[in-house]
């Protein structure tokens, strides 16, 4: 089954981020936490200094990772993600800031790592493909994360998205089979069916303050599948849900 088929399902749950109310984000254990309470993940994909394909929401590192307190990063303020190198990244810690006792420590999650994950255990991953326009070129992006995928054969499982609207229409001209979504906040593009169309994406997801049961009607009507961001109220879930939204994204998945 494709991603695409499991849309066709109602009432999906993404884990955002992972299952990340009880485990640090975006980590391999935040991944393997939310198996059996969703219907997919959703992580954020970046590069590297050099290149490689790693898995964080943050352009910069402070919050998610110990590197303040590394003596040898004391002058990389203000921590761009994609001022280090792999070897750099992979020094850090990036799950002591989430817990208490401050112990438990998380290394550097890649994206070849999650899609093994996804492959061993056969579960559909969305990739959010952060806007790294101001660093790589679009083609160096998309295509840096679509070898990745081609590389573990796991086309069947993921759906790619970004804000960054311009990474889409090269998704589906590098692999038109894989699905697409693109991301949006603070208000809809206009016309917006045009728009999306012209995109040639699958899906739209947009932020829970935009919902309204007409722009998801129309949306829906238009073959687009709808998918909301980010919902942690069982109440509203099920509202959307009667609106005919295909999905949301929660960070609470009990």
């Amino acid at each position: 089954m494709s991603f695409l088929e499991l849309f066709k399902r109602p009432c999906l749950i993404g884990a955002h981020r992972g299952y990340n109310s009880k485990h640090p984000e975006n980590t391999l254990s935040a991944l393997e936490a939310s198996i059996g309470h969703c219907d997919f993940i959703e992580v954020d994909v970046q590069l590297s200094r050099d290149g490689v394909a790693v898995i964080m929401h943050d352009e910069t590192l402070e919050r998610t990772t110990n590197v303040r307190e590394n003596e040898a990063y004391k002058t990389r303020v203000p921590y761009k993600l994609s001022d280090f190198t792999y070897a750099e990244l992979s020094s850090l810690d990036y799950g002591s800031w989430f817990y208490l006792d401050k112990k438990k420590f998380e290394p550097l999650l890649t994206l070849k790592k999650v899609l093994e994950f996804v492959k061993e255990n056969n579960i559909y991953i969305n990739i959010e493909i952060k806007d790294l326009n101001d660093t790589f070129s679009d083609v160096k992006v998309v295509a840096s994360v679509i070898k990745e995928i081609e590389a573990s054969n796991t086309k069947d499982l993921v759906l790619l998205s970004s804000f960054r609207h311009q990474y889409l229409p090269l998704c589906k001209k590098i692999e038109p089979d894989i699905p697409t979504a693109a991301l949006v906040e603070v208000r809809h593009p206009k016309p917006l069916i045009e728009y999306l169309k012209l995109l040639e994406v699958d899906a739209y997801h947009f932020d829970d303050a935009l919902v309204d049961e007409a722009t998801v009607k129309k949306l829906r009507d238009a073959g687009f599948f709808v998918n909301i961001y980010t919902v942690n109220d069982k109440k509203r879930r099920q509202e959307l849900f009667d609106m005919g939204v295909n999905g949301v994204f929660s960070d609470y998945l009990e």
